[in-house]
């Protein structure tokens, strides 16, 4: 595959691309476990969601 004089800069560009998606990929997974670890944290406090209850419950 012939890319030109511009091989390296559509190289490069498709491999910080790749590394920043990656990234992100991974930001989310590790910050969605955190999320889920603090809120099982908040309901074993006894603090509840407020869509985890009717609305019968709430009055």
């Amino acid at each position: 595959m012939a890319l030109g004089p511009y091989t390296t800069f559509i190289v490069t560009s498709y491999g910080l691309v790749t590394a920043v998606v990656l990234i992100l990929i991974a930001w989310i997974t590790v910050d969605y476990r955190r999320q889920k670890m603090r809120l099982r944290e908040l309901e074993a406090s006894g603090v509840v969601r407020r869509s985890g209850r009717s609305a019968a419950e709430i009055q």
